[in-house]
């Protein structure tokens, strides 16, 4: 909210500039035709429209990649997120979010109001998060398990395999020798 507000301050200055540089720029004169102050205001209003224009670009671009990363976090903690649309334009909803930016940026000693009247929201490692961390961890701790249990059944059979190898050559050097002593006789 601080950042969406600093852009808007800048904006606002902005097209208050745009103000001020025509009052500096073209009214000089004490008197004005009708078609000179219509030129004047269709100037202003192209300069206005092209920074607000500009401004509301910005800010929706701004709000799909906050949107983006906060899917992406979901998705990374498989939460299935849904949206009403609806309560996007919901006047109530919009009204709150007015008063709260306005107790939150208002008050003398830089100290948010609403820190002093609403509690705070719990830390992450107490709420959702963290079961979901713990669910993870779970899981992955069994899955470490069962992949450890796997590793031991084939080391075993890779080690039964060798002592079977072992005997299988060491038979087949005793007939060796059993035959080239035959053939010796």
């Amino acid at each position: 909210m601080r950042f969406a507000r600093s852009k808007r301050g800048l904006r606002l200055k902005t097209v208050d500039s745009c103000f001020q540089d025509l009052k500096e720029s073209r009214l000089v004169e004490e008197t004005f035709t009708a078609d000179e102050v219509s030129e004047v205001l269709s100037s202003l209003q192209a300069v206005v429209h092209s920074e607000v224009e500009s401004e509301l670009i910005n800010t929706a671009h701004t709000n799909v990649l906050l949107l983006r990363q906060l899917f992406s976090q979901a998705e990374k903690w498989y939460l299935k997120l849904q949206t009403d649309i609806s309560e996007l334009e919901n006047r109530e909803l919009l009204e709150q979010v007015a008063e709260f930016e306005k107790a939150e940026f208002t008050t003398s000693n830089k100290k948010p109001i609403i820190d002093i009247i609403k509690p705070k929201l719990a830390p992450l490692n107490e709420g959702g998060t963290a079961e979901l961390l713990n669910k993870e961890i779970l899981r992955l701790q069994e899955e470490n398990v069962k992949l450890k249990a796997r590793l031991k059944t084939i080391e075993i059979q890779a080690t039964n395999v060798l002592d079977e190898k072992s005997k299988l050559e060491r038979a087949l050097q005793d007939l060796q020798l059993d035959q080239g002593n035959q053939k010796v006789r």
